[in-house]
């Protein structure tokens, strides 16, 4: 249980932003497969859909166990279970097809539920869906969140990433690390195999370079990563061995080895720190 003066979240090791500042680059697939993907790889996995308008996650990741209020502590919530996998989202609290019809305040509200009172216990990783844009929940989400991390979701659009620019620039003014940048829908294979570029070729991870930023990734168009979030099912046991599948698994490889990088460089120079001190 959390004591009153101890943060909800103190015991989740790495809090992960996914996050764009735009909608339609795919940040809710690659949040789910990130975190179908370090759970098999036995991490302890939470997944919190911060998109209040428009939340995806529940169909996505049906669950096993539903969400509900703790018996025995006022307003707090159990999260919802699946796959082995903590989930929260505000479709569990609307009716399937309604709009979640509520001011910003109201919003605002929500997320720092999420953040306080839902009991995410003990967990590797907190993976955090971010809504689109760069206002007041998503600075919430931020202040409150005690955030390790955030990884970039773009597609290889010019127009695109427009909007991406804005998202890293408030991460880094927030003093938030960057993990790095995943290229979603970056290409899509023929029968024969042969790639070829909808939306461009290679934009995001040229961005990447001309930013300093970490490049995790591409990410393929594949009709399985489709198939399966819309049926709820899990793409590494229906599309295991799928370039999709490959490509996420490889990009949850790089989160987790960053995120321990970025660990072991805080303990260094707290270490530092110290001795520094002493003397």
């Amino acid at each position: 249980m959390t004591s009153s003066t101890e943060h909800n979240l103190a015991r989740v090791r790495h809090v992960v932003a996914i996050a764009a500042g735009k909608g339609g680059v795919g940040k809710s697939t690659l949040a789910l497969n990130l975190a179908l993907s370090l759970s098999a790889k036995g991490f302890k996995v939470g997944l919190m859909d911060a998109d209040i308008y428009g939340p995806s996650l529940r169909k996505m990741l049906p669950e096993e166990i539903a969400p509900v209020q703790h018996p025995d502590i006022q307003q707090r919530i159990i999260p919802a279970v699946s796959r082995g996998i903590k989930l929260v989202s505000m479709a569990y609290f609307i009716h399937e097809g309604d709009p979640a019809s509520v001011r910003a305040p109201i919003a605002n509200g929500i997320i720092k539920q999420f953040i306080h009172q839902v009991d995410w216990g003990e967990l590797d990783f907190l993976l955090i869906d971010f809504p689109p844009g760069t206002g007041d929940i998503q600075l919430t989400l931020i202040q409150e969140g005690m955030l390790s991390g955030a990884v970039i979701v773009t597609t290889p659009q010019q127009i695109a990433l427009l909007d991406v620019a804005k998202a890293i620039e408030m991460f880094r003014q927030m003093q938030v690390p960057i993990l790095g940048l995943v290229e979603n829908m970056s290409y899509y294979l023929t029968e024969r195999g042969d790639p070829v570029y909808p939306f461009g070729q290679g934009g995001g991870e040229k961005f990447a370079h001309e930013t300093g930023l970490f490049f995790l990734g591409k990410v393929p168009l594949d009709p399985e990563v489709s198939r399966c979030c819309d049926e709820g099912i899990s793409l590494f046991s229906e599309g295991a061995g799928t370039p999709a599948s490959g490509a996420f698994e490889s990009i949850a490889d790089k989160v987790a080895q960053q995120m321990e990088s970025f660990e072991k460089l805080e303990k260094d120079q707290l270490k530092n720190f110290e001795l520094q001190w002493q003397k």
